[in-house]
């Protein structure tokens, strides 16, 4: 007798071994058509695949996480099988299921092309209409080496031989084609679906190591339905009008080369776009009780050894060896250096909480197929501070951290911002005690918040546990950028300590903190967020004063003189060219306002404002305008001050 508990604490029983399909047919006809997995004591397993014992059982459907999961993994298996059909000879190797898709890497001698996408989608249609069953197997190791050997996977025969050698090995084989993989899978083909489309063509290296073989990537996306895939589509679109490295040429705000691969380097507009976020965070930590600092880009490498960074991120760090045989490492976070500034003479507990704050240049190897133009680089600035406190000022310091970064992100647009709780990560450093320690006092912080958060597992720093900020875009994208970790580990291990009230030294609770993350990021994401169409008070260049004829540039520029007495980035057009082309330029160019000056508006002393998406035009007097436009300009954090003021 199998009994199986379902989520409602119901039992089903069984007389033998049932299936998921089983069960799920037994409770509805309905249901059975609907469900993809069974969640079998907190493991996905197959439908078909006997439950044998008593369980605790959850049905999966394919409108469910887990179910979306399975759906574009399997439809990475019915793309394998496709190319294998449309091109003999093509060995297939790892096809995984990703963020809102999958990807399958051949081994090809011939390159594919994006022309190639619709043959392959149309066999792929055909599998799913094939419905052909797919069901698991269990192999002996010895066995499966050599049969995929035979049939020319060498890539495949490989990944057995470098499995554990207690590690069961299973084969999914749908109608007559076979792939090595743990599972779980679909009932069939047919249950794929047929909301699936192949997006782009990469280029990889045999799991990641540029010395191994170059391999071709398939990117698709997979849905549940045709209504998730079309608005999935859309979006893919809306984000490619986004995409920050176009706008960023239209906009004149920067550029990438080859002479400096994953550094930006900045044209005026962008450069003041830059500055504007360091003033904003800079005003805002200054009342946030913080104190500035600055600490050095290249320290020696024993201090990143102490730290523990050597060893976690040491692959990634950029080295100089000096002509004393002395090893130095380019920065790639700041908190060694502020823990260097803190030790610099005696702390009293009286000081604490001790805010520190820099914009920090930091320095990270990335693989050149993975930068991505400002949201992965190898040169960034961190907004980052630490706060070194006693045990007792955690909760009241994190509570004050995330009501700052919510407060912040409104500011910049961004409404929608969930919480993650990360725990600790399988390598890291510290023992469990404190660990168990410093999680118990961050969820207590979090939950002093009262706001919901989600569970991040085994996501936290090498040192500590940490609340993430993900920011939702304009077009549902999701983006982590802010976060605060509690270190219980750091500031030990580098020395430090402060006197207690006891007289007695105590190890100072670090908590690190970041609000933008990386400003360049941060920048790229809000360039998209926006589509280039800023507030005036974030733009790059706020007004441009166009003539319509050369008579008016006289006034065109006492115009300019004005904006820039009321503190506008202001830029003159006076080409002898027509208006409507300027005014086409300049929308392109995303410029907030635009104001048309002629021989009438020189008359009245007025100005013709345009602003960007409108076709409408109003006419002002000029110091009205300026002052308008002036206020308007104000960053949030000014405008609330001028508003308390009146």
């Amino acid at each position: 007798m199998v009994k199986l508990t379902l989520p409602d604490k119901s039992i089903r029983e069984f007389p033998d071994a049932v299936t998921g399909l089983a069960l799920a047919e037994d409770i509805s006809k309905s249901l059975a058509k609907k469900v993809v997995l069974i969640d079998v004591d907190g493991e996905l397993w197959d439908l078909t695949r006997p439950i044998e014992q008593d369980a605790t059982v959850r049905l999966v459907t394919r409108d469910e996480p887990e179910g979306v999961e399975v759906i574009r993994h399997d439809t990475a298996h019915v793309l394998a099988e496709a190319v294998q059909e449309l091109f003999p000879g093509t060995q297939v190797t790892i096809g995984p299921n990703i963020e809102n898709g999958f990807f399958y890497d051949f081994a090809r001698e011939e390159p594919f092309s994006t022309d190639d996408f619709e043959k392959i989608e149309k066999r792929m249609a055909e599998i799913v209409d094939r419905d052909e069953a797919i069901t698991r197997e269990v192999w002996d190791r010895n066995e499966a080496i050599d049969h995929f050997k035979s049939i020319g996977e060498a890539y495949k025969a490989e990944i057995i031989s470098d499995l554990p050698e207690n590690e069961e090995i299973t084969v999914y084989r749908q109608g007559d084609w076979k792939d090595l993989c743990r599972g779980p899978h679909l009932p069939s083909t047919g249950r794929v679906g047929k909301a699936f489309k192949l997006t782009k063509l990469a280029g990889a290296y045999w799991r990641g190591d540029s010395n191994n073989a170059q391999l071709q990537r398939i990117y698709g996306t997979a849905w549940a339905n045709e209504k998730d895939l079309k608005r999935h589509l859309t979006m893919l679109e809306e984000a490619e009008k986004r995409d920050h490295r176009k706008l960023g040429r239209e906009m004149n705000l920067f550029h990438f080369q080859e002479e400096g691969p994953g550094s930006i380097f900045w044209h005026p507009h962008g450069w003041r776009m830059f500055q504007t976020l360091i003033d904003y965070m800079r005003d805002q930590q200054n009342k946030a009780g913080y104190e500035e600092i600055n600490t050095p880009d290249v320290m020696d490498k024993s201090l990143w050894e102490k730290s523990g960074h050597w060893e976690k991120f040491g692959e990634n760090m950029y080295t100089s060896v000096t002509p004393d045989d002395r090893t130095f490492c380019l920065k790639p976070m700041n908190c060694p250096g502020h823990v260097q500034v803190f030790k610099h003479g005696l702390r009293s507990y009286r000081e604490l909480p001790l805010k520190f704050a820099e914009f920090g240049k930091c320095h990270r190897y990335e693989p050149s197929g993975a930068l991505h133009g400002m949201m992965r680089v190898r040169h960034f600035t961190q907004d980052d501070a630490h706060i070194f406190c006693t045990d007792e000022q955690i909760t009241d310091e994190c509570v004050t951290v995330t009501n700052l970064i919510l407060s912040i992100y409104r500011d910049f647009g961004f409404e929608d911002v969930r919480l993650k709780f990360s725990d600790r990560p399988e390598k890291r450093v510290g023992s469990d005690e404190v660990w168990d320690k410093a999680e118990a006092s961050l969820k207590t912080a979090i939950e002093a918040t009262g706001l919901e958060y989600e569970l991040n597992e085994g996501e936290g720093a090498f040192y500590g546990p940490k609340i993430e900020f993900v920011l939702r875009d304009a077009i549902g994208r999701d983006w982590q950028c802010g976060t605060v970790q509690l270190d219980f580990n750091l500031p030990g291990r580098l020395g430090s300590f402060y006197i207690g009230e006891d007289g007695d030294k105590h190890v100072p609770v670090m908590i690190h903190r970041a609000l933008f993350g990386s400003l360049e990021r941060f920048l790229g994401i809000l360039i998209e967020h926006h589509a280039g169409r800023f507030p005036l008070w974030l733009a790059p260049l706020q007004c441009v004063v166009a003539t319509i004829t050369s008579d008016a540039d006289g006034y065109g520029r006492e115009v300019i003189d004005v904006l820039k007495r009321h503190g506008l980035n202001v830029e003159s057009d006076f080409r002898n060219e027509k208006i409507n082309y300027k005014v086409r330029e300049h929308s392109l160019a995303k410029v907030p306002a635009l104001l048309v000056v002629g021989q009438r508006e020189e008359e009245e002393r007025t100005v013709a404002i345009r602003r960007l998406g409108s076709k409408a035009q109003t006419i002002l007097p000029l110091e009205e305008a300026a002052r308008l436009l002036a206020e308007e300009a104000l960053p949030p954090h000014a405008a609330k001050v001028a508003a308390a003021d009146e």
